[in-house]
């Protein structure tokens, strides 16, 4: 694809064709949880898919850049019990005084990297994702405008860095990998850049973007 494929005006028509704002309209029929998930390499894990998971929400934010869309992506603090230094979306569970995924998403956000409101557009759900530790997330496609200033929190997150939006749409960087993880042998996707190891449920759901927006 060309340049121009990348740009944020493109992105934002990509989402208005493809994508819905309305809750109502994410993936929660059992076909689109046996597509998008861990288990979906993984079938041992297709009982707890069918089950649902406890709702989360990311923010996956791309960067208005002149020079080419960015991902904005975090490093999970080296010092969390679960998933520690892991590359991920900003992002947690549904609090009850939520009032949707959106708001979640956001919410999370600002208190990871201090990312604040006025400079994020959502423009459409990506679909549901089922991952193999209980969760369903609904990742948020935003738009981030500059200037921004983040400030990261050091209990949560290590670092904050972008990746080329044309890097990650890119097919031929989504590779197969496997590692044993739990004492059994999984299989995941895995997007490396520089030296981040993208790979799991970021990967899976940045796959999904690729589909749901770039795959002709």
């Amino acid at each position: 694809m060309s340049a121009a494929a990348f740009s944020v005006r493109d992105l934002r028509a990509r989402a208005a064709a493809r994508l819905s704002l309305d809750p109502a309209g994410l993936a929660h029929d059992i076909d689109a949880v046996d597509r998008w998930g861990d288990h979906a390499l993984n079938p041992g894990d297709y009982i707890a898919a069918r089950k649902g998971g406890a709702p989360a929400a990311v923010l996956a934010p791309v960067v208005a850049r002149p020079n080419g869309a960015t991902v904005l992506l975090t490093q999970r603090a080296a010092k969390l019990r679960q998933h520690s230094g892991q590359i991920a979306f900003p992002g947690g569970r549904i609090d009850a005084t939520d009032a949707s995924p959106i708001a979640a998403a956001l919410r999370e956000a600002r208190e990871e990297i201090g990312l604040l409101e006025q400079h994020v557009e959502p423009i459409g759900y990506l679909d549901a994702y089922v991952t193999g530790t209980g969760f369903r997330i609904y990742p948020v496609l935003a738009i981030v405008t500059p200037p921004f200033e983040l400030a990261v929190n050091p209990d949560e997150v290590d670092d904050a860095f972008e990746v080329p939006l044309s890097f990650l749409m890119e097919p031929s960087n989504h590779r197969l990998d496997t590692r044993e993880i739990s004492g059994a042998q999984r299989q995941f996707y895995a997007m490396p850049w520089n030296d981040r190891y993208i790979w799991g449920a970021t990967a899976g759901m940045l796959r999904n973007m690729y589909f749901r927006l770039y795959r002709e």
